[in-house]
């Protein structure tokens, strides 16, 4: 990302489904490459609106969306993937491929990028034991707990180092311990160069972990620095 200024850069943008009114109100801010944020906002606030903005899901209804360099309005439908490729997004309902193991859903990413099976497994299999899978590896996402299947989508979303990580509510499922065990592979990614966004309801993680936090109210967004420790 050598000359990129920022990974994210958002000109009053504005959102709105169809002809409704606008759930998002000239937006601005600019994600630095390696910053790390929280999300956070009532229910209703717009959150997921941003967040599929941030993972090229729609087009803002107005304003200036800037991704990696690129200007997205003049981007062509064709270069998208390219750029999605780059994303790494954690979803609230996993999305995970049912007839597909725990090992095989999180390599997808890689096996789709060309790598060497070999290379695959044995990286996918130290990353789903580090997030305390090892005895369920060849599961299949059916027999798997919710925080468990949850764990299986974020070693999914990180596997090939994404440029940017956006997680919506990564914790919601899992216990405190488990919960500070995954923000803490999420600020490893982070130190080597990922770009993090994380949603979460959770005041307690934001208190913890006191990285800046993105919130939203009312569809408006206020930059918030961490609170001292």
């Amino acid at each position: 990302m050598s000359g990129i200024d920022s990974v994210v850069r958002f000109e009053n943008v504005g959102m709105r489904y169809g002809t409704g009114p606008e759930v998002l109100h000239d937006i601005s801010f600019h994600l630095q490459p390696g910053s790390f944020h929280f999300l956070t906002g009532p229910s209703g606030a717009g959150k997921s609106s941003l967040l599929r903005l941030l993972y090229l899901a729609v087009r803002p209804s107005r304003g200036l969306i800037n991704m990696f360099g690129r200007d997205i309005a003049t981007t062509s439908r064709r270069d998208l993937p390219a750029l999605r490729r780059r994303i790494g997004v954690v979803f609230q309902e996993f999305r995970l491929i049912g007839h597909l193991s725990a090992v095989d859903n999180v390599a997808l990413p890689l096996r789709m990028a060309g790598a060497r099976r070999s290379e695959v497994d044995a990286h996918v299999r130290e990353l789903l034991t580090w997030v305390g899978l090892s005895e369920h590896l060849d599961a299949p996402p059916a027999t798997l707990s919710g925080g468990q299947q949850q764990r299986v989508a974020i070693a999914r979303a990180v596997i090939n180092r994404p440029s940017l990580l956006l997680a919506d509510e990564p914790t919601g499922n899992v216990d405190d311990a488990t919960a500070g065990r995954l923000l803490y592979l999420f600020e490893e990614l982070n130190k080597v160069g990922t770009t993090v966004v994380i949603a979460t309801h959770s005041a307690a993680l934001i208190e913890r972990f006191r990285h800046p936090v993105l919130r939203l109210a009312g569809g408006e967004l206020q930059v918030v620095a961490p609170a001292a420790a």
